[in-house]
């Protein structure tokens, strides 16, 4: 074989169903392996490497399987840097399948096309592996490395560069690899688990919070959460591990609540940002957290108790330790009073926002698919909408990456094409991404994006009127007639003023099955923040 073809079927053997990018003279090889291959692999290209890079990113996240995007070098690779940089924060396992100019040019900045100074460096920035193919032999080994780290340990993205001279060379192909076997490394001890259980056992106040991390173990965090009586606060990455109408399911509003009295809490695949670093802890708070990387083990500090182990190996040994020690009777605490007015709140500051997502949440069913972005509704969904199962609300984490989720979304619609998928972004966002329309159309995606229009940045208009006296600059924006706009690509197109028209939009749009925009012209929305930009209630500052 070529490299071109041991790399295709390397990434055919490794699950890889579709690959998401970009031909170009530096990657054509890999197109023609792959046009060779189409009984056996997919191929998506979007209008920008964006748009290609983002949707891996949301294939990814949706399946929590790997994906792969593959672009050329240069500004082709740089194009898709912010999808990897969020995959990065947002634990997703995305194969980085970048060209690479001519080995004799690597480095000597001779100006050959597409050449930027210390790809490989930039690459390494964003991703646990990454690395460059310089011989033949070489092509396989490391593609199978980067299988192999792809699937062991935390998941993020990791990198492979192929010289565009290399793509033709031959390589020796070599038996298909055995099954990446389980990191034996990565098993928490006996010990810290017995520690772990009997500081469980005793508390008196108990808080459980997951990430992004216990997506695979929902049974099990609702047996220990039920074990113990004690509540679950999920906030983005997590939401839907724990249904959230179950009674023990909570919010940051009414978790803030609880934390100056909880005496242990126990962080499961979850960077605990939020209380450890914004909420504050003191020596009276047992810290037990439960990670596969040793780096996010004492990010706030040394846990009480860290346990280092693959959430779904580890937490039914933890159960079972707990089982052992015997029957806990401690009771939980009033929840249901909290969370109504927790909710009673909300709906007198946010009913605008509220109303828009009891919509969406009624439309989208029991396993529907929300992809959020850096809009007024989507902040609100973070905390308040209802989420039933893991990975059916998509959202970018602390990176924050505006733009991001109509491509997202539409890597997950295709991922997902018999599920209902909805996007949700402000008019500012979702342009930065639009001509991804033609995308939707191309390969036929349902994806059904909804588009709050106010004309402008809105937060950052509201930051300005808030903290600069009202003085507003670089907010302002000119739109389209979204509903033309979306027509001229061969879209479904509707408009919604109300929360009830856009229930009817949303039926119409799921009825149809086709791409669909729906725009909801909006003015300015109330704020969400005193809900989320929660202030420090416990511990010295």
């Amino acid at each position: 074989m070529n490299i071109a073809e041991a790399i295709v079927r390397e990434l055919i053997e490794g699950g890889i169903g579709t690959v998401y990018g970009l031909p170009g003279v530096q990657n054509d090889p890999f197109y023609d392996a792959l046009f060779n291959a189409r009984d056996h692999i997919g191929s998506v290209h979007a209008r920008h490497e964006q748009g290609s890079a983002y949707m891996a990113l949301g294939a990814a996240m949706a399946t929590g399987r790997p994906q792969c995007c593959c672009l050329v070098p240069g500004p082709g690779f740089l194009n898709g840097a912010a999808a990897f940089a969020t995959a990065y924060s947002a634990n997703a396992r995305v194969l980085c399948l970048i060209g690479q100019i001519s080995t004799d040019q690597i480095g000597k900045r001779n100006g050959a096309l597409h050449d930027i100074v210390d790809q490989s460096g930039i690459l390494a920035t964003f991703t646990k592996w990454s690395a460059r193919v310089e011989r033949p032999e070489d092509a396989v080994p490391l593609i199978r490395e980067a299988f192999r780290q792809l699937n062991t340990g935390r998941p993020r993205p990791v990198g492979l560069e192929i010289p565009t001279d290399l793509w033709l060379k031959a390589t020796p192909a070599g038996a298909l690899p055995p099954p990446v076997p389980a990191r034996q490394d990565l098993l928490a001890g006996d010990g810290d688990l017995s520690r772990a259980a009997q500081i469980l056992h005793s508390a008196t106040s108990p808080l459980i919070i997951v990430g992004g991390g216990a997506a695979e173990s929902p049974d099990q965090v609702r047996a220990l959460a039920e074990m113990l009586n004690a509540p679950v606060l999920s906030f983005r990455m997590g939401r839907g591990v724990l249904d959230a109408r179950h009674p023990l399911a909570i919010s940051p509003p009414v978790a803030h609540r609880l934390w100056p009295d909880v005496d242990v809490v126990l962080g499961i695949g979850t960077r605990m940002q939020l209380p450890m670093n914004t909420w504050g802890r003191d020596d009276a708070l047992s810290v037990i957290r439960l990670e596969i990387d040793d780096d996010e083990m004492n990010r706030f500090g040394p846990p009480t108790v860290g346990l280092r182990g693959d959430v779904a190996d580890t937490l039914p040994r933890l159960i079972s330790s707990l089982q052992a020690i015997g029957p806990r009777t401690a009771d939980a605490p009033p929840l249901v009073r909290m969370r109504e007015e927790a909710a009673k709140a909300q709906a007198v500051k946010i009913s605008p926002q509220l109303e828009f997502l009891a919509a969406i949440r009624e439309e989208l069913g029991e396993d529907g698919i929300l992809v959020d972005e850096m809009t007024q509704v989507g902040y609100v969904a973070r905390l308040a909408l209802p989420v039933y199962q893991p990975r059916t609300f998509v959202s970018n984490g602390y990176q924050g990456t505006l733009g991001w989720g109509y491509p997202t979304a539409l890597g997950v619609a295709h991922a997902h094409p018999t599920k209902r998928v909805v996007s949700i972004s402000g008019d500012g966002g979702f342009l930065f991404g639009a001509q991804e329309l033609s995308t939707a159309v191309h390969f036929g995606i349902p994806l059904v994006a909804v588009v709050f229009n106010d004309g402008h940045y809105g937060n950052v208009k509201r930051f300005q009127k808030e903290n600069f006296g009202g003085r507003h600059i670089a907010v302002e924006l000119s739109n389209p007639d979204f509903v033309q706009f979306a027509e001229s690509f061969g879209a479904l197109a509707l408009r919604a003023h109300t929360a009830d028209e856009l229930r009817s939009a949303l039926k119409e749009a799921f009825a149809a099955r086709r791409p669909t925009l729906i725009e909801v012209p909006v003015g300015e929305f109330p704020s969400p923040f005193e809900f989320i930009l929660l202030p420090r209630n416990r511990g010295a500052r």
